[in-house]
C-alpha cells in the first residue's frame, strides 16, 4: 500500500543518574566519594533510505524510543550510553511538529541524516561535589530526563515538473509516453490515487523528473476528496503543466478547468500557483472540427496574452509532445538547479522543555500548608542531605530552576509559611 502520511511519537533516551558511593578499602578507612557519572541517553535520528518510496512502515508502529543511559557505578565507573534509534524514511519526507505545524526537518537534497531529538545528558556522580569543606557529599546529579515529540511525516514528491489537471484528462497517458514510468491507466475518474514519477530523457538536452499528480477537483484546497493528499506533492515542483481535455470528451469547458485548477492552487499555496507553467491541450486527435469553434485557438487567445504558452498535443499519438518537452527543458535550464527544500522552522533543542517527571504544587486548606509532590522531587530528596547547609542550598536551587518557587509565589506563599514535601516540613524564607 502506498502511504505518504503518518503520525508518530518519538522519545529520546533519559540520561543515567549519577551515583553516590564512597571508597571502601581495607587500608583506606576514610576513602572519598567515588560515585561515577551516568551515561548519555540515546538520540532519535532520521535517515534517508534510497530503497524506500512510502511511509507504510510508520502506519503499523506509532511509538519509537531510544534507550536510556545507564546509572553511574562505584569506583568512578561511568554508566554506558543509551543506544540511538535510527528511523529510515524515503527521500522527500518532511518532518513536522504536530502542535505548531512547523517543519522540523526536510529529508531531501543534501540532508541525508539528522538528529531530531538528543538524548538526556548523564548526571554527575558524587565524586564531582567533594570540596575542602564538604569531603563526603551524599548527593549526585540526576540524569537529564527524556524528550518527547509528536511528529507528522509527509512524503512530498521530488520532481522538476508536475502534471496537474482534472481526472481523466490524460496525465498518466502522457507520463507513460514520455518517461520510463508505467502508471495504471483506465477510463475512470480518480484512477491514479498515487503520484507516479518518471525521468524524461531527451537527445541533446538535459533530462528532468516529471510527476503525475492525481486528478484534482474543485474544493481540493479545503480538503474535499483527497485534495490535501494530492496538493502537497506539487509543492516541490519548479514547473507546472496544466493538462486539459481540449476535445471536451466529457462535456467540460477546458478554459473553465484551467481557472478551477488555478483557484485551488492559489487557495492551497499562493507561491505554488505563481510558478512557471504551460497548458497542454490534450486529446487533439479526438477534436471534432466545427466551424468557428477551434478549442485550441480559444485556449491560446485566453492564456497566451497572459504569458502562458499553450501546446496542442495528443498523449495517445505523440503529436506535439516533443516540442512541448523541449520547451519545458529550456525553461528548466533557466531556473536554479537546487531542489526545493523546506527550511527548518522548529528547533527541538530550544523550543521544547525536557519531558520532566510531573510535579504538583498545592495548598492544603485544612493544615494550612503548601504541598509539593512528584517523582522527581522525591528522588532529589533521596539524594540530598538536608542537614548540610551546602546541600540544602543545592536543593533550593533545584526548586528555583524548575519553576517550583515561582508556583509557590503564584499561590500566595509568604515568609514563615510551611512547605511540606513527603513528610518533611520547612519554613519558607526568600
Amino acid at each position: 500500500m502506498f502511504a505518504d502520511r503518518a503520525t508518530i511519537n518519538i522519545r529520546s533516551g533519559k540520561g543515567g543518574d549519577g551515583h553516590v558511593s564512597f571508597r571502601r578499602e581495607l587500608y583506606v578507612p576514610n576513602g572519598g566519594p567515588d560515585g561515577g557519572d551516568g551515561g548519555r541517553g540515546g538520540d532519535v535520528i532520521f535517515e534517508v533510505d534510497e530503497g524506500l518510496n512510502t511511509l507504510s512502515e510508520f502506519r503499523h508502529k506509532r511509538k519509537y524510543a531510544a534507550k536510556n543511559g545507564q546509572e553511574g557505578g562505584k569506583r568512578r565507573c561511568h554508566g554506558s550510553d543509551g543506544e540511538d534509534i535510527v528511523l529510515k524514511v524515503p527521500e522527500g519526507t518532511v518532518i513536522i511538529e504536530t502542535s505548531t505545524g512547523k517543519v522540523v526537518a526536510d529529508m531531501s537534497g543534501e540532508n541525508r541524516r539528522q538528529v531530531v531529538l538528543k538524548g538526556g545528558r548523564g548526571g554527575k556522580g558524587n565524586m564531582h561535589y567533594a570540596t575542602a569543606t564538604m569531603q563526603a557529599p551524599k548527593y549526585a546529579q540526576p540524569g537529564q530526563p527524556a524528550r518527547e515529540l509528536e511528529l507528522l511525516l509527509e512524503l512530498k514528491v521530488i520532481a522538476d515538473v508536475g502534471l496537474v489537471g482534472f481526472p481523466n484528462v490524460g496525465k498518466s497517458t502522457l507520463l507513460a509516453r514520455v518517461t520510463n514510468a508505467r502508471p495504471k491507466i483506465a477510463n475512470y475518474h480518480f484512477t491514479t490515487l498515487n503520484p507516479n514519477l518518471g525521468v524524461v530523457d531527451m537527445p541533446d538536452a538535459k533530462g528532468f523528473v516529471m510527476a503525475d499528480i492525481p486528478g484534482l477537483i474543485e474544493g481540493a484546497s479545503e480538503g474535499v476528496g483527497l485534495g490535501h493528499e494530492f496538493l502537497r506533492h506539487i509543492e516541490r515542483t519548479k514547473f507546472l503543466i496544466h493538462i486539459v481535455d481540449a476535445a471536451s470528451t466529457e462535456g467540460r469547458d477546458p478554459i473553465e478547468d484551467i481557472y478551477a485548477i488555478d483557484r485551488e492552487l492559489k487557495k492551497y499555496n499562493a507561491d505554488l500557483a505563481a510558478r512557471p507553467q504551460i497548458i497542454a491541450a490534450n486529446k487533439t486527435d479526438a477534436i471534432i472540427q466545427q466551424e468557428g469553434k477551434d478549442p485550441v485557438s480559444r485556449l491560446k487567445a485566453e492564456f497566451e496574452p497572459k504569458g502562458i504558452r499553450v501546446f496542442p498535443i495528443s498523449a495517445v499519438t505523440g503529436q506535439g509532445v516533443t516540442e512541448m518537452l523541449y520547451y519545458v527543458g529550456s525553461m528548466l535550464d533557466t531556473m536554479e538547479d537546487a531542489p526545493v527544500v523546506f527550511e527548518q522552522e522548529y528547533f527541538p533543542e530550544t523550543e521544547i522543555a525536557y519531558a520532566n517527571d510531573p510535579y504538583t504544587v498545592t495548598y492544603d486548606e485544612e493544615k494550612q500548608e503548601y504541598v509539593i509532590e512528584g517523582p522527581r522531587i522525591e528522588k532529589m530528596l533521596g539524594y540530598t542531605n538536608l542537614e548540610s547547609e551546602k546541600e540544602f542550598v543545592f536543593f533550593q536551587n533545584f526548586l528555583k530552576e524548575n519553576g517550583i518557587l515561582t508556583e509557590l509565589e503564584a499561590l500566595g506563599i509568604r515568609e514563615g509559611d510551611t512547605v511540606r514535601m513527603y513528610g518533611l516540613s520547612f519554613d519558607y524564607y526568600k
